[in-house]
């Protein structure tokens, strides 16, 4: 099998690590097989792909889509390094509210698997960081939701980077997670 796949302290979250192969010309590895990740309990079907670039210092969610468009996500890093944050939102799950971060970086290789339920978020940690993430589900505006980045009730340690986080509009207007109904998850 060309993955590990190690499980998380919060049930459903898992790191995966390819087995990468370097010599004189670069590296090679696999970055999905649908049998490996069967068999690890990771279910597709992936139906869409994104690709994002972003400096330094961006700080993008904690973004989730609601049922029945919520999304699985299966993240990685192609270029530069983040700091990948997930929330588990499943509504009577022992673990609500709770978060898991990983680096994630180019050098590194790992990919992080999200599963439905959870929300998503990151900041770059260098300039031109390339993050790329595989989808369940198709995005489905309508369905979108996110939680603050900064909820005093989450406490997530985001790293210091000695500078102001790049945030967009949308992001800084996120509510808290008290401020969320069931309906809204």
């Amino acid at each position: 099998m060309p993955f590990t796949f190690t499980s998380c302290p919060i049930e459903g979250l898992f790191i995966v690590e390819p087995r990468v192969f370097f010599d004189e010309r670069g590296f090679f590895m696999e970055s999905y097989k649908e049998s490996d990740f069967t068999l690890a309990g990771i279910q597709g079907p992936f139906v869409q792909d994104n690709h994002s670039r972003s400096s330094r210092g961006t700080l993008r969610g904690l973004h989730f889509q609601r049922p029945p468009y919520a999304q699985g996500k299966l993240v990685r890093v192609t270029r530069g390094a983040v700091w990948d944050v997930a929330v588990d939102l499943r509504p009577g799950s022992e673990t609500f509210g709770k978060w898991f971060g990983i680096e994630l970086s180019e050098a590194n290789k790992k990919l992080f698997w999200i599963p439905a339920g959870f929300a998503h978020g990151f900041v770059a940690l260098v300039d031109n960081t390339e993050l790329q993430y595989k989808c369940t589900a198709e995005y489905h505006a309508a369905s979108d939701g996110g939680v603050r980045w900064d909820d005093p009730d989450i406490s997530i340690p985001w790293p210091d980077l000695g500078l102001s986080y790049i945030i967009s509009e949308k992001d800084r207007k996120l509510p808290f997670l008290k401020d969320i109904t069931k309906d809204m998850l």
